[in-house]
């Protein structure tokens, strides 16, 4: 794999043509263009949040994505999982997921990993990786992404949604508040395939997870920095809420 560092070839014609519509963005040029192909993004979740991001970073053109998902695909996950086929059903999800990425976007790479995060394999998830996603439905895996990306400099997008509600935010390493920072305890309440889910609102948080990470990664338009982007879908209530660094954070405070 690629380091971080390296660059891609340049786009193809091919490249252009599919690209042309956003090509047409106000701003957005091939530069920013080129930028996405040269990225490597983990998505830390390949469910309904995960998933949809991970459709709208290929159809963009992101050069590569790590899919880290642990388990089978069951009949309960296809309210929300658009990645996955019905016939897929007991296979595994990140063999499906990558599958699907191909048929969509074949010039874009996909390495799988059919585990849950933990400190023994965040550091293979992350090699070469630009820009990470966090949608995993536990904190213990979204705090240790969240500690893994600190110490490496790599930017996150955490997002999380529960019934019709959701919220969004990006972690900068030294810039912005992370994880730690706002949550410091986990929520006893929030148990795994606790929840209830309407697929449309994980597409709806996936989708803005996406934009976020094209955002963060060309440095196209205005990220959430020191932003926590919330909203209730029941009335259609969005609302940006304003965070702040704990210069006592054990993860990334001021002395660490």
């Amino acid at each position: 794999m690629k380091s971080s560092t390296e660059k891609s070839s340049r786009l193809s014609d091919v490249e252009m043509e599919r690209y042309r519509r956003q090509l047409m963005l106000h701003g957005f040029t091939e530069e920013h263009q080129q930028k996405l192909k040269d990225s490597t993004a983990l998505i830390a979740g390949i469910g309904g949040l995960g998933g949809t991001a991970a459709i709208y970073l290929a159809v963009a053109g992101i050069g590569k994505m790590v899919f880290a998902h642990y388990g089978n695909l069951t009949l309960s996950n296809m309210n929300r999982q658009i990645l996955m086929k019905h016939d897929r059903i007991g296979g595994s999800r990140v063999v499906q997921a990558k599958k699907t990425i191909k048929e969509i976007n074949p010039d874009v790479e996909v390495r799988i990993f059919d585990e849950r995060i933990s400190g023994d394999n965040i550091g293979d998830f992350l090699e070469g990786v630009r820009i990470a996603l966090s949608a995993r439905p536990n904190f213990i895996e979204r705090r240790t992404l969240n500690e893994a990306c600190i110490r490496r400099d790599i930017p996150l997008v955490e997002a999380a949604m529960n019934g019709m509600e959701g919220y969004l935010f990006n972690i900068v390493p030294r810039v912005t508040p992370c994880l730690h920072c706002l949550y410091p305890e986990d929520n006893p309440e929030w148990e795994e395939l606790g929840f209830p889910v309407l697929g449309a609102v994980s597409g709806i948080l996936g989708c803005m997870m996406s934009i976020e990470e094209i955002k963060l990664l060309t440095g196209y338009g205005k990220p959430l920095h020191s932003e926590m982007l919330v909203f209730n879908t029941v009335n259609m209530d969005f609302r940006k809420l304003k965070t702040r660094k704990d210069a006592q954070c054990t993860v990334c405070g001021a002395e660490i």
